[in-house]
């Protein structure tokens, strides 16, 4: 039983698939966006019912603006219909929600949306799901390091970095899923996940269920972690 086992406090997830899924469907790439959501929700509820304290979506990185304009679009508009959703279901779902990456340039609406949301959820105990938008993690190196030299620290430690991420209180990375059959980080939490350990599965994104989750939480209680050690 998963009761039984070792249950990663935080778990970070690389969502790819959802334009394949889409393709062998015949079905538009915003399809496979919108049955990716789906899978978002599923996971959150396995997150929540298996005891997972910390839950990161790569859900669009620096890189993606390079896709069409008509993909972002319809992008935007689906983090709206989801920011929405948490805004309006924050009384009875006991989930805080954080965004991490760069405001710029994201629209002055879903910017005015995370405010509200974030807000809203901040003072709830139970999961805490870090949505990665605008994200990369060379970009947030580069923005704590001009912290640091705005601060004058000439000669930083390891903590001086920390303490100027997009979210600094949260722990690393316990277990890192990636989806589709690709190994890649694609510049996602390249300081967070030192010592992660990592998880990839075939599975296409939209198809990712409650059962691949725990498939996941399971061989991540099989691993033996030394973080350098003997």
């Amino acid at each position: 039983m998963l009761k039984e086992l070792s249950i990663p406090r935080h778990v970070a997830i690389i969502m790819d698939g959802n334009g394949r899924w889409a393709k062998q469907k015949n079905l538009p790439r915003q399809a496979g966006h919108n049955a990716g959501a789906k899978a978002v929700e599923r996971v959150i509820n396995a997150a929540q019912k298996y005891g997972v304290e910390f839950l990161t979506f790569y859900a669009f990185s620096t890189e993606n603006w390079s896709r069409p304009k008509e993909e972002i679009d319809g992008l935007m508009k689906l983090l709206e219909q989801t920011l929405d959703k948490y805004a309006k279901n924050a009384e009875k779902n006991n989930v805080r929600l954080l965004v991490s990456g760069r405001k710029e340039p994201l629209p002055p609406s879903i910017l005015d949306k995370i405010a509200r949301v974030t807000q809203a959820t901040a003072q709830k105990t139970g999961l805490t799901v870090n949505l990665a938008l605008n994200y990369g993690s060379r970009a947030e190196l580069l923005d704590a390091f001009s912290k640091l030299i705005s601060q004058g620290i000439t000669h930083p430690t390891e903590a001086d970095v920390q303490r100027c991420l997009y979210q600094p209180a949260l722990p690393d990375p316990d277990l890192l899923i990636r989806t589709s059959g690709e190994e890649r980080l694609s510049n996602f939490l390249l300081w967070q996940c030192a010592y992660t350990e990592f998880y990839f599965t075939p599975t296409l994104w939209p198809d990712f269920s409650e059962e691949d989750f725990k498939k996941a939480l399971e061989d991540f209680s099989r691993r033996t972690r030394r973080f350098g050690s003997i």
